[in-house]
C-alpha cells in the first residue's frame, strides 16, 4: 500500500490520488497545495497543468532528474477556505536532490476558477 506524498492521509489512493484521478476536486486552498505537491513527487504533468490557472499556466512543467520530494509542512494559511474564493498556503517542501536534502519555501496563491481551487503563482522564500 502506497502511502500519499503530502503525507495527510494514509494510502496515496484515498488521499491525494482520487484528486488525481477526477474522482474528487479540491474544497480547500490547502488540499490543492497537497495534491499538487503529491503531483510533483509522482511527476503527473497532466494534473499540475489542470490545476493552475489559465493566465499563469506554463505549456509543460520540468521535473528535474534525480530530484526526489520527501516531505510537505504546511506553515500558514490564509482563506482558502470552502467557502472562500481566494486563498494563500505557505508551506516547505523537503527534497533529495541526489543525496542531497533540500527545501523550498515558498508562498502560493490559489483562486476559485470555474469552481474549483487553482494555483496562480508562487513567490519562493530565499533560505537564510
Amino acid at each position: 500500500m502506497a502511502r500519499c506524498p503530502c503525507g495527510a492521509g494514509d494510502r496515496y489512493r484515498d488521499c491525494c490520488g482520487r484528486l488525481h484521478r477526477g474522482e474528487a476536486v479540491a474544497e480547500t486552498a490547502a488540499e490543492l497545495m497537497r495534491s499538487r505537491f503529491s503531483a510533483f513527487a509522482r511527476e503527473d504533468e497532466a494534473y499540475l497543468l489542470s490545476s493552475w490557472h489559465p493566465a499563469t499556466r506554463p505549456e509543460r512543467v520540468g521535473f528535474e532528474d534525480g530530484l526526489r520530494w520527501t516531505g510537505l509542512e504546511i506553515v500558514r494559511e490564509e482563506h482558502g477556505g470552502p467557502d472562500d474564493d481566494k486563498g494563500v498556503v505557505e508551506f516547505r517542501a523537503h527534497y533529495l536532490a541526489g543525496s542531497q536534502p533540500g527545501e523550498l519555501h515558498e508562498v502560493s496563491r490559489f483562486v476559485r476558477h470555474d469552481g474549483r481551487w487553482v494555483y496562480v503563482r508562487g513567490k519562493i522564500i530565499p533560505a537564510g
